[in-house]
């Protein structure tokens, strides 16, 4: 069904440097003093005003946008909407919960991947390869169990946790339909700004003040756009036109292992025996399913001639 197109980048080794970018992302979550929505929606905003002077670069772009069909403009404006839940849901967990409960938490979607793959897209993983996943989960939650707390309001940031994984695997498997007939910047930028309008508008809904933040917030929602959004799930929605949802989550259930070593250098968090233990098992479940599931994906026939565009 589909026509081999060779990347000019290595997909999983995209797929490395993005894992490591989104661990920064619970960090400045943390260090940020504003609530999660206002958090959530100036990541999105400042990707978005990085993303624009795209458009300026290669007039292409813009008209490939102008030429989407409505099914891509409604596709990309729910993929939108799902990131948007994705990172409310999210960022308002890490309130209720640890950095280590949520993370991990919210790393559990591999198990939506799998099961999402399956009915739409009809991905096969072979045994081994499942090993490989449930192996990873597993290191997950041997990075969090100490951490986790049980009841009240702790359990709430779980559940929230819980919920952004399920959001934000809908997300990516939007992306892996919709990215095979537009490029990376395009897609991107209409997804991010559909995003921002949602979570301006969630804002407004709450009468969540926009201004008025100390000036290390805006640091941090800078930091955010520019690191775990744009040099990570850019790079994600870069990957997913070779490399499939499942894969892709799989390679972000290292995000815990970056985080625990970013949050022990920059928050003084302690590495623990059970972080340590969790991380290996984590790396060998990635390297299990990554060397038995190699599902590359090839380009379509009608792809937009601009992919070899720089990266938003």
């Amino acid at each position: 069904m589909q026509t081999q197109q060779k990347p000019a980048f290595s997909p999983y080794l995209a797929l490395l440097i993005g894992v490591i970018a989104v661990s920064t992302s619970a960090i400045f979550v943390k260090l940020s003093s504003a609530p999660a929505p206002i958090t959530a929606t100036y990541r999105l905003a400042f990707s978005v005003l990085l993303t624009i002077p795209m458009l300026f670069w290669s007039k292409g772009i813009f008209r490939e946008i102008l030429r989407m069909n409505r099914k891509q403009w409604l596709l990309s404006f729910l993929s939108g909407a799902f990131l948007a839940s994705h990172f409310l849901l999210w960022f308002e967990s890490l309130n209720y919960t640890s950095v280590a409960s949520s993370t991990v938490l919210v790393t559990l979607q591999p198990i939506f991947a799998f099961i999402g793959g399956y009915f739409f897209f009809g991905e096969r993983i072979s045994k081994l390869g499942l090993c490989g996943g449930f192996l990873a989960i597993a290191g997950s939650f041997v990075i969090g169990w100490g951490d986790f707390r049980v009841g009240g309001m702790a359990f709430f940031g779980d559940v929230l946790a819980l919920l952004g994984a399920l959001t934000v695997t809908v997300y990516w498997l939007i992306g892996q339909y919709v990215r095979q007939g537009l490029s990376l910047t395009a897609y991107t930028l209409v997804v991010y700004s559909a995003s921002t309008i949602f979570l301006f508008a969630y804002d407004a809904s709450l009468g969540i003040k926009l201004t008025g933040y100390p000036n290390s917030d805006w640091l941090w929602f800078f930091c955010l756009a520019l690191i775990p959004t744009l040099l990570g799930h850019s790079i994600f929605n870069w990957v997913i036109k070779w490399l499939n949802t499942s894969t892709i989550s799989m390679g972000i259930l290292g995000e815990p292992v970056g985080t625990s070593i970013l949050a022990y250098f920059i928050l003084g968090e302690t590495i623990t025996v059970p972080q340590w233990v969790g991380g290996a098992i984590i790396l060998f479940g990635i390297f299990l399913f990554v060397q038995t599931n190699k599902m590359t994906k090839g380009a379509t026939a009608n792809e937009p001639t601009n992919e070899s565009q720089k990266p938003a």
